[in-house]
């Protein structure tokens, strides 16, 4: 089975025909949160991105394997080596049992992301649950001359493995580099070099999170859960693995080697990165204190913020941006993202109420409907969809204003480009903005009422200038023997 979507493979820096060896069946792993707060909207852009991405795999009809994980265990402060787990902190600061923070903040996650469109994936494992896999593969490691173990903790022998392989190849850095730009830090003089990276930790007393090992009792490193559990649900070797851009070095890279020392080979054949949310430039996350959560951000209590925002409005303003670019937070950018997605829905609703005035037209509506095809085989590219889609919304305004004629089978076609594109595979919602509606109701009623006294006092001058300048801003106004009806006609 071939299909014709092309990806922008990381590791080759190329757009690459996208063909499973094993096809129809897809494996796609994907990068999971931290779960020890809200998340934020930068976690919001890969789980959309990678949801696209699932949707439209699915609606080409693959068989997707979807593992996103829930990283609870061996996150540390500094997201190196040392410092305090991340979860063990936050349940030390409140209390409670590590996994009492990470049953919490997984419900909140699911319920942002539900919130969002964001389909469940297929499988989603914890860490804390693969502990007895993650230490054999540090074992093989060991056996296999690519790690050590110093003082109940083991390191990845990074030197040794550039002997022989490439370490650097995913994010292009050398180790000659890695010499010179890596300091040493407090309580790692125990590594060969500094650059050695953990797969095992030995459990300092104080710390809460441990598992027993041949090693001692501690806890297995970040890097490594991913690699153990994507091999364990997709095999040795799988399609892709998709992430934030901020994992690429060292996350990624180091999965790249743990799967080399420890299979004898490269798990993932694409590498599939999504650019940051940045925020003045600066990439928006907590380490850096200017997140800002999707709680926040649907409840307008952000002090950058002028209002709440529904999130599908946040959705609409990802996939406006293409995934490999990056993408500027403000209340401005999502004030213009909340008009352009009204207007795309707006233009749906109004489908229901244009009556077809002709048996068959000239309008070339497979042409658009091609082009959004070829935009997402382009590498995912959302913003061209939708910009298609606003070529769509001006023909379905011409259409209401008599300008254009549409026939029954133009509605028909419009109306699944919009449930295939825009609610199957870009997985927004048709949300109608009931509360400018009421609003712009009421201003409406309360100006025609105005006209009507001007004309009953026989003052046509008041009366014909509010007329046009309701048309002037696109709206429409009638008098008939029932009363003065009204319609929005751009």
């Amino acid at each position: 089975m071939e299909h014709p979507l092309k990806i922008y493979n990381t590791l080759t820096r190329r757009l690459e025909q996208f063909i499973p060896l094993h096809s129809p069946f897809v494996g796609l792993y994907v990068c999971g949160p931290t779960v020890y707060g809200d998340p934020h909207l930068g976690h919001a852009r890969p789980a959309i991105v990678f949801d696209v991405l699932f949707r439209y795999l699915s609606y080409l009809d693959y068989k997707v394997r979807y593992v996103r994980n829930i990283t609870d265990v061996g996150h540390l402060e500094s997201d190196a080596d040392h410092g305090e787990d991340k979860i063990a902190k936050k349940a030390r600061l409140e209390q409670l049992e590590p996994m009492e923070v990470v049953q919490y903040y997984t419900v909140r996650y699911h319920y942002f992301m539900d919130k969002l469109n964001v389909k469940r994936p297929s499988i989603e494992p914890h860490a804390s649950g693969h502990i007895i896999e993650q230490q054999e593969w540090v074992q093989k490691m060991i056996e296999n001359g690519y790690a050590y173990e110093v003082n109940g903790s083991v390191y990845f022998d990074v030197e040794k493995y550039s002997q022989r392989f490439n370490y650097g190849k995913l994010s292009g850095r050398k180790i000659e580099e890695l010499y010179a730009t890596t300091r040493e830090l407090e309580g790692q003089e125990e590594k060969k070099n500094p650059f050695d990276f953990a797969l095992w930790k030995k459990a300092a007393p104080e710390h809460i999170m441990r598992w027993r090992s041949p090693w001692g009792e501690g806890f297995p490193g970040w890097h490594l859960e991913c690699s153990v559990m994507s091999t364990k649900y997709l095999g040795e070797v799988f399609d892709i693995h998709g992430g934030g851009m901020d994992l690429l070095f060292p996350h990624h890279e180091c999965e790249i080697a743990q799967s080399v020392a420890t299979l004898g080979k490269e798990s993932v054949r694409y590498w599939m990165h999504n650019n940051l949310i940045t925020i003045n430039g600066q990439k928006m996350g907590k380490s850096l204190g200017n997140f800002i959560t999707l709680e926040e951000i649907f409840n307008g209590t952000n002090k950058l913020l002028t209002k709440a925002f529904h999130p599908m409005v946040i959705r609409f303003f990802i996939l406006q941006a293409h995934y490999r670019s990056t993408l500027d937070f403000s209340n401005e950018a999502l004030l213009a993202a909340e008009k352009g997605y009204y207007r795309l829905m707006d233009a749906y609703f109004l489908l229901n109420k244009i009556r077809p005035t002709v048996a068959n037209s000239s309008l070339n509506l497979k042409e658009i409907e091609q082009k959004c095809f070829e935009a997402l085989n382009e590498d995912l590219n959302t913003p061209i969809v939708l910009a298609q889609f606003f070529e769509l919304v001006k023909i379905i305004n011409s259409a209401n204003q008599g300008s254009i004629n549409f026939s029954e089978d133009d509605i028909a076609f419009i109306k699944k480009m919009y449930n295939t594109f825009i609610f199957e595979i870009l997985g927004l919602m048709p949300i109608e903005d009931k509360t400018n509606n009421e609003l712009l109701e009421k201003v409406v009623d309360i100006i025609i009422e105005e006209r009507l006294i001007a004309r009953n006092k026989k003052d046509f001058e008041t009366s014909d200038r509010i007329r046009t300048k309701l048309n002037e801003v696109g709206i429409e106004i009638k008098d008939t023997k029932n009363g003065t009806e009204w319609k929005i006609v751009s």
